[in-house]
């Protein structure tokens, strides 16, 4: 998943997503270089990090 369907998905903005992927323990993989490089999440990560939330 790129950071803007992250964003969608979690109803917030790809600012946000870049700032607190880290915090969240989203490891993002990046495709290519420099300031246009694209980041990519795993889909099974993200799906496994709101499972956490929700039990919460």
């Amino acid at each position: 998943m790129d950071t803007s369907e992250v964003a969608a998905m979690l109803s917030m903005s790809t600012s946000w997503v870049y700032r607190e992927a880290s915090k969240l323990g989203l490891k993002g993989y990046k495709l290519g270089r420099g300031r246009n490089a694209k980041v990519l999440y795993k889909r099974a990560e993200v799906f496994k990090w709101l499972e956490q939330q929700k039990a919460h």
